[in-house]
């Protein structure tokens, strides 16, 4: 039997072979799906901001006026795809291949940091969290966006189902839920919303100072 694949550089072999297709085959789910998540989450960003799993740069047109955008992603074929974007939108982006789960910038580097529809792929979720934490500043801005568990049973155990293929094939969860990770990395939740049965979730989250404790706030 042969050695098991790491996570990590199976989500790179994932997103390297779906770089060519990933936009077309994102529009549908975007407009059924996630329509103003993006947008959501970008407005809200501030400062010097650092995109985690940035893609093909699907969120570049949204960031407003005035923000310094890092952008780090596992997929060079992806980021191929992403320098393109940028320089077609006059955007300068710094951008850089890089794991989530282990950010190689500097403890308070950012005013916010950027996650979307990535965290349901990152094989370590938690670690990212805890990453993407220490990265910002005390009062920085976390900004997600992401499928979740959904509250409704039904289709919870549907998700539950699908990721019996999907986890397998393409690193894919259908039934986590950043959220409740927030305050163990220190981080309050400001704003969030849940819609589509619950399987979507926007989520804003400010990063409490180090002696604070990391309470949490803000509805399940």
């Amino acid at each position: 039997m042969g050695r098991e694949q790491d996570p990590t550089a199976k989500a790179r072999h994932v997103w390297d072979q779906m770089a060519p297709r990933y936009d077309r085959s994102m529009r549908l789910v975007e407009t059924l799906m996630f329509g103003g998540g993006r947008q959501w989450v970008c407005s809200r960003a501030t400062g010097r901001v650092l995109e985690v799993a940035v893609g093909t740069g699907l969120n570049f047109a949204f960031y407003p006026p005035g923000v310094a955008v890092t952008g780090i992603e596992i997929s060079p074929a992806m980021l191929v795809r992403a320098r393109a974007r940028a320089a077609t939108l006059g955007l300068p982006v710094n951008l850089c291949e890089g794991d989530g789960q282990a950010l190689p910038f500097a403890s308070d580097s950012f005013d916010s940091v950027v996650c979307t529809l990535s965290l349901c792929n990152i094989p370590d979720e938690t670690v990212a969290i805890a990453e993407m934490a220490r990265v910002l500043r005390p009062g920085g801005r976390l900004l997600l966006l992401d499928h979740v568990a959904s509250r409704w049973r039904t289709v919870h155990a549907l998700q539950r189902f699908v990721e019996r293929f999907t986890i397998p094939a393409a690193c894919e969860h259908f039934t986590r839920r950043p959220k409740p990770l927030l305050p163990g990395a220190g981080l309050r939740v400001v704003e969030s919303q849940r819609l589509k049965l619950g399987i979507v979730e926007r989520v804003y989250a400010c990063r409490e100072p180090r002696d604070a404790g990391g309470a949490g706030t803000g509805a399940a």
